[in-house]
């Protein structure tokens, strides 16, 4: 399938030519900017989740805001974490903006050192890359785990650098199939629903459109 045109991809859709960091950058690049992401929700997550139940919902590198909005606008009750308070004080008046605060809850959790309580319906972690020391494998494990039975979680990342941006080697795209083997110590025995590559478009420096592909998984926990 192709995505709608989004100027950005998510909050943690990492600028390739930024070093690996962690609060303090994320909390400065928000700061260049009223806004760095297009507002809308991830157009994986619309497709992925639409047909879903509403239940509780985490919602891992929230960023501005827009995919735990729009999932408090179709009745879940969401949690969204960022590591980045700058980006949990847009989302919170973006949630304000829409009339849904009442249904999310903002939490700051640098993912390496703390990860929120509790099981939920839906697990969404998208565009968390591990840029530097970052250890993906371990955070996705443990959103694995916070998945509550017949909870689904929800994996997107990119499959490699877009054709715009310049390759950095310490940076590592995981395939459907590595993400899966990721999860296996966690995920073992659940369905696995989606594990595939996907094109999409997502403008350009420019303005312009363009290109790039990425990885989606979603599995579901047994009941």
């Amino acid at each position: 399938m192709t995505e709608h045109t989004h100027t950005h991809a998510h909050s943690h859709d990492y600028p390739a030519d930024a070093p690996p960091a962690g609060e303090a950058f994320w909390d400065g690049r928000y700061g260049e900017s009223d806004r760095i992401w297009s507002g809308e929700a991830n157009a994986m997550l619309v497709h992925e989740v639409s047909a879903l139940a509403p239940g509780r919902a985490l919602d891992l590198g929230c960023g501005e805001g827009a995919d735990a909005v729009w999932l408090a606008r179709r009745g879940w009750t969401v949690t969204g974490t960022d590591i980045s308070g700058v980006a949990l004080g847009r989302a919170a008046e973006h949630a304000a903006e829409a009339k849904v605060a009442d249904r999310i809850t903002f939490a700051r959790h640098d993912l390496t050192e703390s990860f929120p309580e509790g099981e939920f319906d839906l697990v969404s972690a998208c565009f968390l890359h591990n840029y530097g020391d970052f250890p993906r494998d371990a955070v996705l494990r443990a959103a694995a785990s916070a998945v509550a039975p017949g909870g689904t979680l929800l994996v997107v990342g990119h499959a490699g650098w877009a054709p715009w941006q310049e390759e950095r080697e310490e940076a590592h795209f995981p395939t459907p199939e590595e993400v899966l083997a990721q999860l296996e110590p966690v995920t073992a025995g659940w369905e696995v629903l989606r594990a595939e590559e996907t094109e999409r478009v997502q403008n350009q420096p420019d303005g312009t459109p363009g290109t790039r592909t990425d990885n989606v998984v979603r599995v579901r926990r047994p009941a």
